[in-house]
């Protein structure tokens, strides 16, 4: 059986990744300079539009043939990528938000702070996931890696520990994830603790029995 790394290494074949490329890049610049920032998701067509260029971005780099000569230079890009724009912006939009609570209008400018936030942590996984197929992973890992990550960036699980790590005023904590809409898209209502723990617990159920499926057994990866 031909695997998927063989057919993606082809010459005919090698530029597959560049149609999910482009579609992703693609939404990912509609949601970041065209549509208004907005920390809610609005039904569960938002939430399909906002996941969708990591599922893109998972399939590019899946497909992106990893050449030995690429493995130690295409990595670096990432790190001149991150260190170059991506936590100058963040610290800039961090001051924004410093700024705009000291005029109490911080309400405004949470949700380009909120947007900006959601990027940073997909890219950390995705340059991971990168990293991975660089390193020689095969492509079917490569996607196995890839909707496990995603998995865990929808899970909740950093709300969850938002809620337990964040020093709330009073030190009383909310009794509902009510910036968690990503969650109330699915259950209709803002979770509870009990359903917040379920939704975290079955994604991560999902990433492990992911991990575990033989994928490379059916498709002939290696």
């Amino acid at each position: 059986m031909i695997g998927l790394d063989t057919i993606a290494d082809r010459r005919g074949a090698s530029w597959l990744w560049l149609a999910p490329a482009a579609l992703g890049g693609a939404l990912t610049a509609l949601i970041m300079l065209v549509l208004p920032p907005d920390r809610t998701l609005h039904g569960f067509s938002d939430f399909l539009l906002k996941v969708s260029p990591l599922l893109f971005a998972v399939v590019t780099i899946a497909l992106f043939p990893a050449r030995r000569g690429w493995s130690l230079y295409l990595p670096v890009l990432g790190f001149v990528a991150y260190l170059g724009y991506i936590d100058s912006a963040f610290g800039i939009e961090v001051d924004r938000l410093v700024e705009a609570a000291q005029a109490h209008a911080e309400q405004a400018q949470f949700a380009q702070y909120y947007r900006l936030s959601i990027f940073v942590n997909a890219f950390v996984v995705l340059f991971g996931l990168f990293c991975f197929r660089m390193g020689g992973g095969s492509t079917v890992r490569s996607l196995k890696l890839g909707l496990a990550g995603v998995l865990l960036l929808i899970s909740g699980l950093n709300d969850l520990t938002m809620w337990a790590m964040y020093d709330w005023p009073g030190g009383v904590r909310p009794d509902t994830f009510y910036w968690a809409s990503h969650v109330s898209v699915f259950l209709g209502r803002d979770p509870g603790l009990a359903e917040m723990l379920a939704f975290v617990a079955v994604h991560l159920v999902l990433a492990g029995t992911i991990l575990h499926l033989p994928l490379e057994r059916w498709l002939g990866d290696r």
